[in-house]
């Protein structure tokens, strides 16, 4: 075998094996889908269950699976025990490692001990940005706490403080950091100065910070590459945004957002698809193409103002945008590329969403935060295939891999396998 067909050969194999873990809350391509794995689509709090284990404290960060480790973030109280919303108790803030096969704790870190400067949203804790991994380093996230890489084994490698932030209405925080290449990318939006941050992923120094006009938004950069240029698609209440990746520097805005953005971007053939739904409704499907203002351009392909989702991300699986209405289990399904609807406002029997759609195995998988899971036929036709549930609250998005879906609850993470 030649050294070109060997190179070529470990490519492959490096790139399988990328697919077939779930490194960061919204999988391998950012837009909640997993091409490889085939999760079950029936289950209950006691069937299909491969395991079930109690998680301490409180947290809604989205579970990362490598390999055969499962990781969740947590926010925990001296005593042990879950952290009121006040704010004002000293809190430990912790990386937990689970085996995947078992359930059995492989370790647990405590990155950081503090006490919250400000107190967060009923429905929200102080642990609610999700981690990401490269299969190499875990990278925690927990805000004003700081972020913090760690070994694959709980090694501590370095941490980093980048300030402390002053949400909306004491909403609390909850973004999540994109792992790319050698940076990390961390969304800095609060009430004070916002910023964009590029971290070197080996020692946690600062490559780029650019500074944004925005106020308070929960929502996750997205990367992309759009002729030979890499794009960190970022939402915002002011404008959505594209900032290349190497420098920092802004390349296209469009306004049309609504209020307190949560949702993340999404992005598939050569279109980026940005949206919110608080206090109004807007979707915009973008080519990542323009400069500078590209509102009323034709960088902008198509736009809805109606029944946009808020803080439930969209999801986007072979050329199917789904999301549903505000925080509502209310779906619709557009064409991607042209914005006409598949269906419309389709009732799921779900109450109030705050996980986001994931797509696997030809199925859509929405997640209400009573728990209560509806399967979809991942297709241009609404058909619901299974109902379930784990009996607990679910606010963070479930991760699909291989035969299996790990849905982290309020109080325990399960392993959903037949």
């Amino acid at each position: 075998m030649t050294i070109r067909a060997l190179l070529s050969f470990a490519m492959l194999i490096a790139a399988t094996e990328s697919h077939a873990n779930w490194g960061h809350w919204r999988g391998e391509g950012g837009n909640g889908v997993s091409s490889t794995a085939k999760p079950p689509t029936s289950w209950s709090a006691t069937e299909n269950v491969k395991w079930k284990v109690a998680v301490p404290g409180q947290g809604s960060g989205s579970p990362i699976v490598w390999d055969q480790k499962v990781f969740v973030v947590t926010a925990v109280t001296e005593s042990g025990g879950v952290p009121d919303t006040s704010g004002q108790a000293k809190l430990r803030f912790d990386l937990l490692c689970y085996d995947r096969q078992t359930g059995k704790l492989n370790w647990q870190e405590t990155a950081v001990e503090a006490a919250p400067h400000e107190g967060t949203h009923k429905t929200n804790g102080f642990s609610s940005g999700s981690p990401c991994t490269d299969g190499e380093h875990v990278y925690a996230f927990f805000g004003s706490r700081g972020i913090h890489c760690y070994t694959m084994d709980g090694d501590h490698v370095w941490s980093e403080q980048l300030g402390k932030m002053t949400m909306r209405r004491g909403f609390g925080e909850g973004s999540s950091p994109t792992l790319v290449g050698d940076k990390l990318i961390v969304p800095w939006d609060h009430e004070g100065q916002s910023y964009l941050f590029a971290l070197d992923k080996k020692t946690g120094d600062t490559t780029w910070r650019v500074k944004r006009d925005e106020p308070s938004c929960w929502a996750t950069p997205l990367v992309i590459e759009h002729e030979g240029q890499q794009q960190i698609i970022m939402n915002g209440q002011n404008s959505a945004r594209a900032y290349d990746l190497e420098s920092g520097s802004e390349l296209w805005r469009c306004g049309g957002q609504t209020q307190r953005p949560v949702a993340s971007a999404v992005a598939s053939d050569g279109m980026v698809f940005v949206g919110s739904g608080y206090r109004g409704a807007f979707m915009g499907a973008f080519r990542p193409g323009g400069s500078g203002d590209i509102q009323n351009t034709d960088s902008v392909v198509w736009t809805q103002t109606r029944d946009t989702p808020d803080i439930a991300s969209p999801l986007l699986s072979e050329g199917r945008l789904y999301y549903s209405k505000a925080k509502t289990g209310i779906l619709s399904c557009f064409d991607a590329a042209s914005g006409e609807p598949h269906y419309k406002s389709k009732r799921t029997n779900l109450g109030v969403l705050y996980a986001s759609p994931i797509a696997a195995g030809g199925y859509v998988y929405i997640t209400d935060r009573d728990g209560r899971t509806v399967v979809l036929e991942d297709s241009s036709t609404f058909k619901v295939v299974a109902e379930n549930s784990v009996g607990e609250t679910v606010d963070a998005t479930p991760a699909p891999v291989d035969n299996e879906l790990f849905i982290r609850g309020e109080k325990h993470l399960f392993c959903i396998a037949e």
